[in-house]
């Protein structure tokens, strides 16, 4: 970015794009609207770090360490390079019976110390209600569960390595674990999605902000308005395993944020976006996550897309049962027309 991006002050309000002297003008068309979402990608980049250059996206080379065969599906544990001189472990899943091309998802894992081991389901470790990569490879779906920094068996310092935060650097990975799919014979390359819950579920939303390829997006207990996360203290979201900068530029303070999450759900229209946000969820109340989706549905509209931003709310905490999974995984199916 050669040049600040303008910074605006009311997140709920996106049908409006600011020119170079900072001046408000409506948005009423699609190209209007682009010149506002490449706004959010810049302003994420001020809290996040930049986006990574090409120069650090070197062939894959996946290495299989293991693999497992479970009735329905089969279990890789691999490796991949992310960049030069990293590389990242995942679990990779395919279905054990595939006609033609499979959809696929990415499947980031929640904030559990197994990381990738929990959406995998190993040992039935974790709650069940977050086992998307096995659940979703015997539907028939090609599936990854990549370590996020610190989680697992993945041990790497973002900061030493030139990263502003640690999300920037997973955002980074789960790009590269999108590449790995799409490398798959067994995947088809237009069918691609990302489900997670908690730290899963928005890091599957910053990936698919950035990354056009993912074409659904499934978000649980991931997120809500940063006015109404805690109060508006935004410490939780400051510490070395997700952005310092909230911390060190902007005060924890939502009013200084560049970005919000209205301004991210709104950039993944047109594409398909499902949320699972339960009534009592202590980590994201509910009522900022209504406001998220209100605030991007008129892009949606815009965008000819209405039908794609769904939003469920059922009674309970911080969780995704199986009827609300079973919901998400029924509308997902519909996404990518099984």
């Amino acid at each position: 970015m050669s040049t600040a991006p303008p910074f605006y002050p009311d997140h709920s309000n996106l049908l409006v794009y600011k020119d170079a002297k900072g001046k408000d003008h409506p948005i009423t068309t699609p190209a209007q609207w682009k010149k506002r979402r490449q706004h959010i990608l810049e302003n994420m980049q001020l809290v996040m770090g930049p986006m990574p250059d090409e120069s650090r996206r070197v062939p894959l080379e996946m290495e299989t360490l293991e693999e497992v065969s479970l009735g329905d599906c089969r279990r890789l544990k691999i490796t991949f390079a992310s960049e030069p001189a990293d590389r990242v472990s995942a679990y990779l899943f395919f279905p054990s019976r595939l006609a033609g091309k499979a959809p696929a998802m990415l499947c980031p894992h929640p904030s559990s110390p197994l990381g990738k081991d929990s959406p995998a389901g190993i040992n039935g470790y974790d709650s069940p209600n977050v086992h998307f990569a096995d659940e979703l490879a015997r539907r028939g779906y090609v599936t990854i569960a990549p370590d996020y920094p610190g989680y697992g068996d993945y041990r790497y310092d973002s900061y030493a390595n030139g990263y502003i935060s640690a999300t920037m650097k997973g955002i980074w990975n789960h790009m590269r674990a999108v590449d790995l799919l799409q490398s798959l014979p067994q995947v088809d390359p237009a069918r691609i999605g990302s489900i997670g819950h908690s730290l899963g579920g928005h890091n599957s939303i910053y990936v698919s902000v950035f990354d056009d390829r993912i074409k659904a997006v499934i978000s649980s207990c991931g997120f809500n308005a940063f006015p109404k996360y805690y109060g508006g203290n935004l410490a939780g979201w400051s510490h070395d395993g997700y952005m310092p900068r909230i911390a060190k530029v902007y005060d924890k303070n939502p009013a200084k944020m560049p970005f919000d999450f209205p301004d991210l759900i709104a950039a993944l229209a047109p594409r398909a976006f499902f949320t699972n946000s339960p009534v009592d969820d202590s980590n994201f109340e509910v009522s900022g996550v209504r406001d998220c989706i209100a605030a991007a549905g008129p892009v949606y509209e815009l965008l000819g897309a209405a039908d794609k931003l769904v939003a469920v709310y059922p009674t309970g905490g911080h969780d995704f049962p199986p009827e609300e999974r079973s919901a998400a995984y029924a509308w997902l199916d519909r996404q990518f027309g099984r």
